[in-house]
Order: C-alpha cells, then sequence, then structure tokens
C-alpha cells in the first residue's frame, strides 16, 4: 500500500519526498518543493492515515506553526499522529517563511519575531521582503492547490499556535470557501496591537495601517461576520505571553461577539505556551476538525 502509493507520487517533478516512516495506522510523510510565491524551496510534513495510503479521500488539517518554528515542531512535539490514525484524518504542517539556501538569500533580521521563521503568513509589500516572504498566496494558493491535487483530500480545516494562530483566525475568516474549519491554540488575536506584529508590520508594509488592519486576525473577524458554525480556541491561563499584551484575546472575544461567531474560547489553568500545552488539547482540536468536516 505504502509502495504503490510512494511511486503515484514520484512522477510529480513539483515534490520530492524527504522522509517516510511508519506511525500508528498511517506514515509520516515529508515533502519539499519549489514554491514560485516564496521563490525559495519550501518543506512541508503530511501525516497520512492507512485510508489516505489506500487512496480513500480524506479530511484534513492545516497546521501552521509559530515564531521560530518549522515543519518540524509539531510533527516531532504534538502527539497528533494516533489521534489522526484513529480518525482517519491528514495534518499538514508546511514551514512557518522562506529560508536562505546555498542557492538564494532570503532577507532576515536579529529580532526573532520578524523574518526567517516570523512571517505572520502573509505577503509582504515592502522591499526587501516583498520578493520572498508571500505566505498568504503561498498557503492559500500554491500549498493548498499542490496538496489537493497530489493527495486524497475531501476537506480541509485549519489550526495553528500562537503566529500560527493568528495565521489560521487570519486566513480561515479571510478565505472561508477554502476551510470547512478553524481552531486555534495560543493565537495572536490582533496582531496590529502586539509589539510582536507591530515590528513586523512595520518591516512587511510599512506605515500603510490599512494593510495592517487587513492582516489583522481579529479586525478580519468582525469585518466579514460569522463564517462558521463554531470555532475552538485554548489559551494557557499562565502563559506569559498573555500577561506581556503579545496575544490580545479580548480582541478575539469582541470581535467574535460583534461578528456573532460562535466561539468556544477556554483558558487551561496552569498551562503556558509550550508544546506540552498543545499536546494537552490537541486531540480535542483534531475531533473539532472531524465533526466540522462531516457537516461540511
Amino acid at each position: 500500500m505504502h509502495n504503490a502509493y510512494s511511486r503515484s507520487l514520484s512522477n510529480n517533478k513539483q515534490m520530492t519526498q524527504k522522509s517516510v516512516n511508519r506511525c500508528f495506522n498511517g506514515e509520516q510523510h515529508y515533502y519539499s518543493h519549489e514554491s514560485t510565491s516564496t521563490k525559495t524551496a519550501m518543506t512541508f510534513s503530511i501525516y497520512l492515515p492507512d485510508e489516505a495510503l489506500a487512496g480513500r479521500r480524506c479530511p484534513a488539517i492545516l497546521y501552521l506553526s509559530g515564531l521560530t518554528c518549522n515543519a518540524d515542531n509539531v510533527t516531532h512535539k504534538a502527539h497528533f499522529q494516533q489521534k489522526c490514525s484513529e480518525l482517519g484524518m491528514i495534518l499538514i504542517a508546511p514551514d512557518t517563511s522562506p529560508r536562505s539556501s546555498d542557492d538564494i538569500e532570503v532577507p532576515n533580521d536579529e529580532r526573532y519575531f520578524v523574518g526567517q521563521g516570523a512571517s505572520y503568513y502573509v505577503d509582504a509589500t515592502q522591499a526587501p521582503w516583498s520578493d520572498n516572504f508571500n505566505m498568504q498566496s503561498y498557503i492559500v494558493d500554491e500549498l493548498y492547490d499542490l496538496l489537493r491535487s497530489e493527495f486524497p483530500i475531501d476537506s480541509i480545516g485549519v489550526t495553528g499556535h500562537s503566529m500560527g494562530g493568528h495565521g489560521a483566525l487570519l486566513l480561515g475568516f479571510k478565505y472561508p470557501s477554502k476551510f470547512v474549519s478553524v481552531s486555534a491554540l495560543s493565537p495572536v488575536c490582533a496582531a496590529s496591537e502586539s509589539a510582536w506584529g507591530q515590528a513586523a508590520y512595520t518591516e512587511y508594509f510599512g506605515d500603510n495601517k490599512a494593510l495592517w488592519s487587513q492582516a489583522d486576525a481579529a479586525q478580519m473577524i468582525e469585518k466579514v461576520g460569522q463564517q462558521y458554525a463554531s470555532i475552538l480556541v485554548d489559551q494557557g491561563a499562565a502563559d506569559n505571553f498573555l500577561d506581556e499584551g503579545q496575544l490580545q484575546t479580548s480582541k478575539l472575544q469582541e470581535a467574535c461577539a460583534k461578528a456573532k461567531q460562535p466561539l468556544t474560547l477556554r483558558y487551561q489553568a496552569g498551562h503556558d505556551h509550550s508544546y506540552y500545552f498543545i499536546q494537552t488539547v490537541i486531540n480535542e482540536h483534531i475531533e473539532h476538525h472531524w465533526h466540522m468536516a462531516q457537516l461540511s
């Protein structure tokens, strides 16, 4: 079953299979491909349950990672594979930004919340970032279409952590025709009002505050109104970034109330911003997306 499916992918000149590992009743794959959006090579991981390996169309979750992360963090640390195996769900984790290589030099910044690993999943308009930092286009157009053409995907939900939670909320509400469900873990809810987001958006958009607004998850939700039957958000109550004002969770509550968007927001006592927290709640997020996919 695995060998037949791997052969079917080998004819795609766009993608290079980097690794395959058996994991529960499925396989964990890594791929790289040349991106026209970022003008670099991009990497993503994808967990394929046995149903998908046999060619059956399965619901999928797109997981967007946080600052400084890449496809490895959630794939290695979140322990999502067993639940995806049980439910027959695919989970895809792309990288968080374009990156420099031997062949290309991508802009970067010494601050961890700007530059490589810190795309915010937006399309930059200012030099030098605009040549490569087109992660919104990469996610919702290029990668989305590649995944749907090459894997047996039925529907796609979107989730993410921290900066990736911001990306999930922003892209989920900006492009609701592409996603059947949305959730987030410790998301940056109002990037234009957090120190992280303000530093990044000053670089990516300059002083054009209209572009900042279009790249702010809470403002996008308020603008477009209800798009989903329910969205699920988990936040660690002992998260130091919550106390520092980086996450702006109250802005999400306000935006959902104004948009009449049903929101299940859970503060998890004692939990911080780490992947130990993500391990604790990830199964319930997978179940949320599975249930929403059954309704779609």
